[in-house]
């Protein structure tokens, strides 16, 4: 296993109904990329606003509306995170993902499919256990990385909430795009 360190301010995509956005309890009972179902505690947070976009847009993959469609209180709002230095599992590196059994290409396998939750939910355990803070990883939605915290002694803490019109639309900031007629 190869270690790194990661800190400073990450995303958080949330939902504006949760009641603690930092509670990761949810992917303990129902599990994540790197979180069993009925395991620990685990928040997945995002390096950077792309990122955090494409977590969105995967979100509403398969759906018959897409994020222009939700209603604005209930859009999932951008959670500025502070991240206290953590030591992490390397799985960002190609040499950290080979280290712990995953191709150098991951998040995509060698035929350029995305390696399964249940491939790395094993590594997660073996960082959990191993008493890292998380795993720094590449993102599955978008160039650049997640950090699957386990948020051991609440290093985390949230430093600004944007609501969706204000972080999600690259361009307009006051809502998504506007809707060309085109049936002229």
């Amino acid at each position: 296993m190869l270690r790194t360190e990661r800190g400073g301010i990450y995303y958080r995509v949330a939902d504006p109904s949760w009641r603690d956005p930092l509670d990761g309890t949810y992917a303990a009972m129902h599990g994540g990329r790197w979180t069993a179902p009925g395991s620990y505690p685990t928040v997945y947070l995002c390096q950077t606003i792309p990122v955090a976009r494409g977590i969105v847009n995967h979100n509403f993959e398969g759906l018959p509306y897409g994020p222009e469609d939700v209603a604005p209180d209930a859009a999932p709002m951008l959670l500025d995170v502070t991240v206290a230095p953590a030591e992490c599992l390397d799985v960002a590196s190609p040499a950290g993902a080979q280290a712990v059994g995953l191709p150098a290409t991951y998040p995509l396998d060698a035929s350029g499919t995305e390696v399964r939750w249940e491939a790395c939910q094993p590594i997660g355990r073996q960082a959990y256990d191993a008493g890292l803070d998380g795993v720094a990883c590449a993102s599955a939605r978008s160039t650049g990385e997640e950090l699957a915290h386990f948020n051991r002694m609440n290093k985390l803490a949230v430093a600004k909430s944007r609501p969706f019109a204000g972080w999600f639309w690259p361009l307009a900031r006051s809502g998504p795009p506007a809707q060309v007629d085109d049936s002229t």
